[in-house]
This record gives C-alpha cells, structure tokens and sequence, in this order.
C-alpha cells in the first residue's frame, strides 16, 4: 500500500475489520515514500500511520529499510510468525523508501510517480547506477536469483503430496474440497431445483421481495455449502440469514469464531471489496446485502467484479421510492439504470416470489460474473402463477422478459419490473374496464448490459 491507498476511505473500512477479527495471516506492505501525484504529502496527509494501525490491533513493525533485502525478510518472518499465535494479529510492515530512487534529479520527487523519465534522466540514471545492459535485458545472474520455477516446483509436489494423504484418510472431505474450488455445485442443486421453485410459488401470501428472498436462501442454502453471506449492518432489514446459518466474527473471548454470515458493520465498500477476495480466492460463493441506495458506497467493487467476471452476488433491498419514512436519501430513483450499464453485471429486480427464486439460482449458477438482486420492503402480490406453471414460468424469467398478461389486438404495451409491475397489472385491468384500449403488458425482469 502507498500513502494515496492509506488516503481512501475503504482502507479503514477493511483494515479496521481486520483488527477486530485478528486476521493473523495477513500481512501489508506500506510503502512510505512520503509522495503522491500532487507532490510531498506533507499539506495532504499527515497521520501518523503506526499508531493508526496499532489502534485497529495490527501488530505494526515501523520504520523497515525498504531498500534492504536483509531488513525485509527480518520483518516479513516476524509477521508470519503471528500467525502462529493464539492471539496472533496481522501485520503491517512500514517500509521507509525513496521514490525513484537511483534518479539523480527526480528521485524522492512526484515528477517520477507517475510519468516516464525522459531519454536525459534515464541516461543519467545509468551512470549513477553503474548499469550498463541494454533495455529489457535481464543478467543472467538476476534471472537466475529471480527465478523460482524449481522452487516452486518443489513446493506444488510437497503440497500434493499431503493432499493425497490427507484424501487418503478423509476421501470424502477432500473431494469437497475440490469441488468447492472447482466452482461446481452439487448436483442435488439442478436436481431439486424444480421442487423448490414449486414450492416457492405454492405461496400464494402477499410478501416483499426481500422476505421472499429469505425464504429462497432458507432452502437453496443447505444445497449451496459453499455459501458465504452477510450484511453491511443490515442483516435484519435485508434478510440475508437463513435457516441454519452461523456467524463468523470475533467471539467473546476473542478469537476469530468461524461460520458462514458475517456482520460486516456498516462498510459497504469493504464488505463489496472483501467478496471479491473470497471470490478471487476460491471455495465459496459470497453474497452481502445492504441497502440498494448504498450501492453507491459499493460501486467501485461492483465494477471491479464485473472487470474480474467474479461469481458475487448483492442483495440491494429497499428498492423503492416510496420509503417515506427515511426521506429522499435512502429512495432509489437512479440507481437500477446505474447499475445496469455496468457491463457484465447482472441486474435482477423481481417481482415476485418465484421471480426472486429464480433470480437467485440464475445468480448462483452463474460462474462468469457477479449478480445484483434489487428488492422491495413493500408487500408485493403473487403474479407469476402457481405450482402448476412453476417450471414454464421458470424458463420465461430466466430469458430477462416476457409477456405476462396479453390481451388480443392490444394497442398499448405496458412495459414494468420489480414492484411497478403490480402497479403495470392494474393499469392495465383499468383500461380495460374503461375502453380506451386493450393494452399487453410485457415484463422485463432482467436486463443485461
């Protein structure tokens, strides 16, 4: 991390949450060259970094010669060594470096941040340097220091060694395990699918969309064990705990207690960014909720999983204008087109109780990019059928939109998503009675952009 990555804000969102969670094997570079872009910090940014981070409860290793391979591999030892404690910490190692440094008239200036040197200095930076290669060429002797191929190697046969060990004690635990990084679910999910859908639609009650996401989560999650969820402060407004789920965190005693919904506090951002690194990581399916105006507060992560095709899904509830109660700051009126010209993000934004089922299946099979579910707090009322038209009405809002409601020689088409659509339904049953025309309304659900 430089001085400009300790500026933004989501570096205290995540590095705080890693003090409270004791992450121990985590371990930061801080690259403390005193320059950004603007020039010296000094007039921009004068915390006092170390204290920062002790108080977050990172066991903090100041003032590391950052040109000084002896130096660093002494701090780098002493941070892993945490994570071998019982009340290991992560670490932050503040490395002290001169930026460009070997440049005889730009080093330790923001005039080499972020632009070339120029034919002049770079000449005059190999003369300082004594280094006379020609460009792009590499010693042998670097590339063979450098090198860690056989290292490597070496160290990919040891660990597939002890996989196999371990497989051959625990078969079944290490099939899991491929599995999950693999990416592939179980193939109980296609199988009961269908049932759970019907099941899903047999419920005839008026209920929001974030309700009828819950009850999606109760029974699609003891099929999807890979599931990492959670709440941005939210858990009982977005309703992203399920049935059977555990809580990670810190416990009373201060150790890390292990599960699979976490209370990410409110940190929006760091919680969007965090699953992106379980993503990027393997072994899970993580999915966060907050409210669908905060996504603001996401949407760089939001782009970057988009960028990365990251399999991550966002419960943005409270998708409405009609939140009084809150005021105009939490009602979303812009953020649904937002959201949808994000490229390679999938934005659902159902109806309906089954229209909310299949948002999620969609979202959880989908392994090339992240997913966001947009839904209501108000009741909403079945409109996509019942058991019977279950599996005909699934192939319908898995294609993004579809006719609902058609009426012969219409001359209006009504077009709606998520919760207007009940609005959509009743104009059209009032235009109807009154004559002026005989409207169809066509629904679409999901858009990709």
């Amino acid at each position: 991390m430089g001085d400009g990555c300790l500026m933004e804000g989501i570096s205290h969102e995540v590095c705080s949450l890693a003090g409270t969670l004791r992450l121990s094997k985590l371990v930061a570079f801080y690259d403390d060259n005193g320059i950004s872009i603007d020039g010296h910090v000094e007039g921009w940014f004068t915390d006092d970094t170390p204290k920062r981070f002790e108080a977050y409860g990172w066991n903090v290793i100041p003032a590391v010669n950052g040109h000084d391979p002896e130096a660093l591999d002494a701090a780098v030892r002493a941070a892993k060594a945490q994570g071998l404690l019982a009340d290991g910490k992560p670490t932050l190692i503040c490395c002290k470096t001169v930026i460009g440094m070997g440049s005889p008239n730009k080093a330790g200036t923001h005039d080499v941040h972020g632009a070339a040197l120029g034919a002049a200095e770079v000449a005059a930076t190999r003369e300082a340097l004594g280094w006379d290669h020609a460009p792009f060429e590499i010693p042998a002797d670097i590339a063979a220091a450098w090198n860690a191929v056989e290292r490597g190697q070496a160290a990919e046969r040891t660990w597939r060694a002890g996989f196999e060990a371990y497989r051959t004690h625990y078969p079944e635990q290490a099939a899991e395990f491929e599995r999950r990084m693999a990416g592939d679910l179980l193939p109980a999910f296609a199988h009961q699918l269908p049932a759970v859908l019907a099941g899903i639609v047999g419920n005839a009650q008026p209920h929001a969309t974030r309700k009828a996401s819950q009850n999606a989560l109760d029974v699609l999650a003891p099929l999807v064990p890979e599931f990492f969820g959670g709440s941005a402060d939210l858990t009982g407004s977005n309703l992203t705990n399920f049935k059977g789920c555990v809580k990670a965190g810190r416990g009373s005693d201060g150790q890390f207690v292990p599960g699979n919904h976490m209370s990410y506090g409110v940190r929006e951002f760091g919680m969007a960014a965090i699953m992106n690194g379980i993503a990027l990581h393997g072994g899970y399916i993580p999915y966060g909720g907050t409210f669908l105006t905060f996504s603001d507060y996401s949407r760089n992560a939001i782009r970057m999983a988009a960028l990365m095709k990251l399999r991550v899904i966002h419960v943005f509830t409270h998708d409405s204008i009609g939140l009084g109660e809150d005021g105009p700051t939490h009602q979303s009126v812009e953020h649904i087109p937002s959201l949808r010209i994000i490229p390679n993000l999938d934005v659902w934004r159902p109806a309906d109780g089954l229209e909310t089922a299949v948002a999620w299946a969609h979202a959880i099979e989908r392994e090339d990019g992240p997913s966001a579910l947009c839904l209501s707090r108000q009741n909403l009322p079945r409109l996509t059928g019942d058991a019977s038209t279950a599996l005909a009405m699934e192939q319908n809002i898995r294609r993004g939109g579809y006719v609902l409601s058609d009426m012969e020689g219409a001359q209006v088409v009504i077009v709606s998503t998520g919760s207007e659509l009940e609005l959509a339904m009743q104009a059209q049953a009032a235009l109807a009675v009154r004559g002026h025309c005989d409207p169809r309304r066509l629904h679409a659900l999901h858009q990709c952009v």
